[in-house]
């Protein structure tokens, strides 16, 4: 069966972590970037540019909504959405761009509100919204199980079911809340019934405002994020590359 273009295009695609990863971006004047901006505006009335940026590509320049990133030319001649390709380097700066903007300060995260378990000496952290019946949540907890030296917090996320708010509930309401986390995600031990004041309609509410669509998902120490359960060696590589960014980040910047 032949690849269609755009999945062979897709399978030698590599995602990077910088733009000079790939090509220097160009020079482009401010005034440019500033009439791309009046222009767009104007022709699409009531949308409103939050950032023109240049790209590495002679007269293509990045349009940032919000999260979204469009492209057109100087003239604003034509509008392209979708992913862009440095061909030489085979990196998607689309993909590359968006995981940029998606980036969270993980210092901003409620972890008084999480249910907490640690392996090893924790020193590695990962948030995690999860919903109580997400199998995929299920199975990140056996790709945790072959990884050590992690705290896991688990924001509940309850989106599936009515069934999944009631657990959420009886969770956060046991004595011992990471206990009966794991007995019910690792052995099916359904949590007793419980009721309480808990931080579930506020844990909603900050899912859906990071766009959160499912579960489960995971956002790391730099700031990234995935969407979906890894297997155990993918997330090892996850929470190292987290922390190696992490601590470039925290370097003092010397020259």
């Amino acid at each position: 069966m032949k690849l269609s273009l755009a999945a062979r295009v897709a399978a030698l695609t590599l995602l990077c972590t910088s733009w000079t990863a790939a090509a220097q971006t160009l020079s482009v004047s401010d005034e440019v970037l500033n009439q791309a901006k009046q222009r767009f505006e104007t022709q699409f009335e009531g949308i409103t540019v939050d950032e023109v940026s240049a790209t590495p590509f002679n007269d293509l320049l990045e349009l940032r909504l919000g999260n979204d990133v469009l492209y057109t030319n100087s003239n604003v001649d034509f509008v392209l959405q979708g992913s862009l390709v440095d061909v030489k380097s085979r990196t998607d700066l689309t993909a590359q761009r968006l995981e940029q903007l998606n980036r969270v300060d993980f210092a901003s995260f409620p972890l008084d509100k999480a249910v907490k378990t640690v392996k090893g000496d924790g020193s590695r952290q990962i948030v995690v919204f999860e919903d109580p019946n997400c199998v995929y949540c299920k199975r990140l907890h056996q790709s945790l199980a072959e990884i050590d030296n992690v705290t896991v917090h688990t924001l509940l996320y309850p989106i599936l079911t009515p069934d999944s708010k009631v657990k959420s509930e009886s969770v956060l309401c046991a004595d011992d809340p990471a206990a009966t986390w794991m007995a019910w995600m690792l052995n099916n031990k359904t949590p007793p019934a419980q009721t309480c004041e808990n931080p579930i309609d506020e844990l909603l509410a900050l899912g859906m405002s990071l766009g959160v669509q499912g579960t489960p998902s995971i956002f790391f120490e730099d700031g990234s994020r995935a969407n979906g359960w890894l297997p155990a060696d993918q997330l090892e590589l996850r929470l190292e590359e987290a922390t190696t960014g992490k601590s470039a980040a925290s370097e003092p910047d010397n020259t």
